[in-house]
């Protein structure tokens, strides 16, 4: 289970909310990027900035921000990860989003929120 993107902050910055499925879908069910996720998701800065809409101009941190912090690691960084990531079967995927998401629970229950 991801972390909630409707109340998730980076300095200030938000995901913007028409992204939260397209960001989950992929996440969690392998589903293909629109062109401005994917480039997020490849780590590739100059595609992102010149595919971004004008409020995900203003967020790319929030949403970089959400990856690093929240999403399994062999989901993003790279043209490769992606790939190997959409090509990964559920319960693989299912694996990696549920121990993060008990990692983050357990390290919330030692640290607090």
């Amino acid at each position: 289970m991801l972390a909630d993107m409707r109340t998730f902050t980076f300095f200030g910055m938000t995901i913007p909310e028409h992204m939260h499925g397209p960001v989950r879908d992929y996440i969690e069910h392998g589903a293909p990027p629109g062109n401005f996720l994917e480039a997020i998701l490849e780590n590739n800065l100059t595609e992102a900035v010149g595919r971004a809409d004008t409020e995900n101009m203003r967020n790319i941190p929030a949403l970089v921000a959400y990856l690093y912090n929240e999403a399994p690691a062999p989901c993003w960084g790279s043209p490769e990860n992606v790939g190997a990531w959409l090509r990964m079967k559920a319960e693989e995927r299912e694996f990696w989003c549920q121990d993060v998401a008990d990692l983050l629970e357990e390290a919330h229950e030692k640290n607090g929120p």
